[in-house]
């Protein structure tokens, strides 16, 4: 599925089963909070903290698609079209960093 058929779906579930959209700032705490539970993943069973007993059954990729849901559901509610934003920030970054990442002597060790 590509972002604008997933914002779309993500549009179309909030008018089925949610009723309204959550204003922006509810949506930014959500945000803020599904972020933090990945950060609580990735820093306990790929870091070097160790992962406590409770958090070893959470599923990254549940977490990731919280986050997902929430910044489609900013860009639905703030009337951004994502798909051609992240299509014009990907032109950006291959024009911009062409060479930056491969001349780049902490990542080529």
């Amino acid at each position: 599925m590509d972002i604008k058929n997933a914002q779309q779906a993500v549009d179309d579930w909030i008018k089925a089963h949610g009723v309204r959209y959550f204003d922006a700032l509810t949506n930014m705490a959500q945000l803020t909070e599904e972020v933090g539970e990945v950060a609580r993943i990735i820093a306990r069973r790929y870091g070097e903290q160790s992962e406590k007993e409770s958090d070893r059954e959470k599923d990254l990729g549940e977490e990731l698609a919280d986050v997902v849901f929430v910044v489609l559901c900013l860009a639905n509610q703030t009337g951004i079209d994502l798909q051609s934003a992240f299509d014009a920030k990907l032109e950006l970054k291959s024009k911009r960093d062409q060479q930056r990442h491969k001349n780049n002597p902490k990542l080529n060790s």
